[in-house]
């Protein structure tokens, strides 16, 4: 190593280090926190929202199940199932083009356009008179989708500093948990609506749901910025302030172009896989739990419409717990534990699922398992979701890293959508036994992931003991770099 690093030894290998004190910023008129405040306001409300209305749109399907969907299309209950599987393979095999078109067009013009795409599709959703209209609408549904959740992780990864970024796609994250609580609300009372202009009430929830997504993405033009060089609602000493928080925390102020080469390094990056493979543990019983929760209660013995009601307490917790995680991670400054801590909470959950042999005769029994389960999966996925976004180096390469997680991990929410079958309700045995396993090897990969990140740093640290990327160095341009330390 140069001397340059030498003469660091017994700094710290802290990496939030900013190219310029604090006081610096204070001196040049901007207060760091103050900053930190409007960008805050001014883009988690924005993306937020959008991914919200993603969430709720694909698993709105779960309420209106229980509106009277598949009796309407004639559906039987293996081919709800697989209306819920192509979904996921949309999703999937779309991912990473739509990250890499985010990467060569703007975030202005990509999220809104995905956003009104999809709510499109959410819309016609309503309108489907028959079983191949549904099974298009939901593949396709899928693929517009595809592109929000890995975007707006890369999108926030050049805005905020590594240590920062955690926090921001917990709270971005949590929106899904929210919109949980919020479509069993809204299915609630748009049922009601049952045979307004003809239509039966589940026909109103896509509908509806479907318009207020077209509404948003419109507005959503205006209230998406691009990047933090020409955001609009900065000043120029803030827009510098920005960029020199970022400048020796990574590398989001490099004008680094599109390559195909970044494309590549992820893809033959094991770490990046191994950040799908650990999404991968959790998906499963992400997705289940949000496309079967109205499904699971209403088979304990509660009517349709106390079903919808009861899936929203579940969720409620999952986002104050999603947030207090989330807070307490960033403050401790770790993440496999916490990831590995509320997995171990989510299997207790289907531990009590699968235990109850009798879920009509003790129905409080089950409904307190999907609290557990809910409590230990959104807290661990947000966490989760956050790791490319802090640990791999290159814009190119982020980009398509955090896409792949998702590709990767969606794989097995693919599984998941067959493994609630009606033949097995009401204890639904399969789909919890396959979710308890999951949540397990979950901690058993992030454990070696844990494990492994930490080895590297350690070997990293006994080459140039002390290194940080200051300003004046060569910028850090690959994860191999023995400067950078990976966030664990």
């Amino acid at each position: 190593m140069t001397s340059s690093v030498d003469e660091k030894k017994g700094a710290s290998t802290d990496q939030r280090s900013p190219s310029r004190s604090e006081s610096d910023l204070e001196l040049d008129g901007v207060n760091e926190r103050a900053l930190l405040r409007k960008l805050d306001l001014r883009l988690l409300p924005a993306v937020s929202l959008l991914y919200l209305l993603s969430f709720l749109d694909r698993s709105n399907v779960a309420n209106a199940r229980l509106d009277g969907l598949t009796t309407d299309l004639h559906m039987t209950g293996n081919q709800y199932l697989t209306s819920l599987t192509l979904y996921f393979i949309g999703y999937v095999l779309f991912e990473i083009p739509c990250n890499v078109i985010l990467k060569r067009t703007t975030p202005r013009l990509w999220l809104p356009t995905l956003t009104l795409l999809w709510g499109v599709v959410a819309t016609l959703m309503g309108v489907t008179q028959n079983l191949s209209g549904f099974f298009a609408v939901r593949f396709f549904l899928g693929v517009a989708e595809s592109g929000l959740f890995p975007g707006v992780v890369f999108y926030l990864s050049m805005w905020y500093k590594r240590h920062e970024r955690v926090y921001r796609v917990a709270l971005f994250f949590s929106a899904a948990s929210l919109a949980g609580a919020f479509g069993g609300i809204l299915a609630y009372g748009i049922g009601k609506m049952s045979g307004v202009a003809g239509l039966n009430g589940w026909r109103w929830i896509f509908i509806i749901e479907g318009i207020l997504t077209v509404v948003v993405a419109l507005s959503a033009y205006l209230f998406i910025y691009d990047y933090p060089s020409t955001a609009t609602f900065l000043s120029e000493p803030e827009r510098a302030a920005v960029q020199a928080r970022l400048a020796a925390d990574s590398d989001a102020t490099a004008a680094e172009p599109f390559t195909w080469a970044g494309v590549g390094h992820a893809l033959k990056d094991p770490e990046c896989w191994l950040y799908g493979l650990t999404f991968h543990t959790l998906s499963l019983p992400l997705y289940t739990l949000s496309l079967f929760l109205p499904s699971i209660i209403n088979a304990l013995g509660f009517t349709a419409a106390n079903a919808q009601l009861l899936s929203v307490p579940p969720y409620a917790l999952a986002t104050i717990l999603t947030i207090i995680v989330a807070v307490v991670s960033e403050k401790l400054q770790r993440r496999a534990p916490f990831i590995i801590g509320s997995s171990l909470l989510a299997v207790i959950g289907y531990a009590i699922l699968i235990g109850n042999k009798d879920p009509t005769g003790r129905p409080g029994i089950s409904y307190l398992g999907t609290f557990f389960a809910a409590a230990g999966i959104y807290p661990a996925t947000a966490l989760a979701l956050s790791l490319p976004a802090m640990n791999v180096v290159g814009q190119t390469k982020r980009a398509t890293a955090t896409a792949m997680q998702i590709s990767v991990g969606n794989l097995g929410a693919v599984l998941g959508t067959q493994l609630y079958r009606p033949a097995t309700a009401p204890r639904y045995v399969l789909g919890h036994a396959f979710a308890l396993g999951y949540m397990s090897a979950n901690v058993v990969v992030v454990s070696v992931l844990w494990w492994y990140l930490s080895r590297e740093n350690a070997r990293r640290e006994a080459i140039a003991p002390g290194a940080k990327l200051d300003d004046g160095e060569e910028p850090v341009k690959s994860s191999s770099d023995v400067r950078w330390r990976y966030n664990t």
